[in-house]
C-alpha cells in the first residue's frame, strides 16, 4: 500500500507512437494522480517560435522566445490542456507544422534547461503524478518511484500515429524515423532508456493490457 504521506512519481518514456500519452493518462486517472505531458510543453514553445517567425537554426532567438512565453499547463488527466500567452493551443500544437519543427526546438539546450526546471516544479507540487516524455527517467525525474520505457515496432508506431492524424502510413513512418533519429542523437538530454527502467513493448498489447501491467508494476514498488 502506498504511504499517503509520501510523494509518488511515475516516469513514462519512449518514442512517438509507443502509446505514452494514452497510457499515461489512463494510469493517472486509475490511481487518482496528476498527469504531465512534457512533449506538449516543447510543442507549445515550438508553436510560439513559429508564430514569431524565428529561424529554426537560430538557437539564441529560440531560447529568447522560450524565456518570454507564458505557458499554462493543466495536469488533470481527464482534461489536460496547454495555453501559450493565454491562448489554448491543444489542437494547434499537434499540427504538421509544429510536428516537423519540434525536434529542432527541443534540441536547444537553453530550452531544455528552462522546461526541465518547469517540469520539476510541477512534479514537486504534486502528491501523485504520471509524467511522460523522452527524458523523464534519465533527466527530469531520475528518482521516480517507477520508470517505464514504452516501445513498439516501427511499423506499428507508424500505423497508430497515421490513424490518429489521418495521414499516410508511409509518410508517418518516415517522419517518426526522422524524429527518433534527431531526438536520440541530440547533445542535450537525448531520448534513451534509463538503466533502471522497465521496458514494455506494446506492439501486440491493447491499451487496457498495458495499463493493467503498469498498475501491477506500481503495486510492487509501492507495496
Amino acid at each position: 500500500m502506498h504511504d499517503e504521506g509520501r510523494q509518488l512519481v511515475i516516469a513514462v518514456d519512449g518514442p512517438s507512437g509507443s502509446g505514452k500519452s494514452t497510457i499515461s493518462r489512463r494510469v493517472a486517472q486509475a490511481i487518482d494522480a496528476r498527469y504531465l505531458d512534457t512533449g506538449a510543453m516543447y510543442r507549445a514553445v515550438t508553436y510560439a517560435v513559429l508564430r514569431d517567425n524565428v529561424d529554426l537554426g537560430d538557437a539564441v532567438k529560440i531560447a529568447a522566445v522560450a524565456e518570454g512565453v507564458e505557458l499554462t499547463i493543466g495536469t488533470d488527466p481527464a482534461t489536460p490542456h496547454i495555453s501559450v500567452d493565454g491562448i489554448g493551443v491543444d489542437r494547434e500544437i499537434r499540427g504538421a507544422e509544429v510536428t516537423s519543427a519540434v525536434s529542432a526546438v527541443s534540441a536547444v539546450p537553453a530550452v531544455r534547461r528552462l522546461l526541465v526546471d518547469r517540469q520539476r516544479a510541477i512534479i514537486a507540487e504534486s502528491e501523485r503524478i504520471v509524467v511522460e516524455g523522452r527524458d523523464i527517467g534519465t533527466v527530469v525525474a531520475p528518482d521516480a518511484d517507477l520508470k517505464v520505457y514504452l516501445t513498439a515496432d516501427a511499423e506499428e508506431r507508424a500505423r497508430r500515429r497515421s490513424s490518429e492524424n489521418a495521414a499516410s502510413q508511409a509518410a508517418t513512418a518516415a517522419d517518426l524515423a526522422r524524429r527518433d533519429r534527431l531526438d536520440s542523437t541530440r547533445a542535450a538530454d537525448p531520448l534513451r532508456q534509463a538503466d533502471d527502467a522497465v521496458v514494455l513493448d506494446t506492439t501486440e498489447l491493447g491499451i487496457d493490457e498495458v495499463v493493467e501491467r503498469l498498475r501491477q508494476m506500481l503495486d510492487k514498488v509501492t507495496a
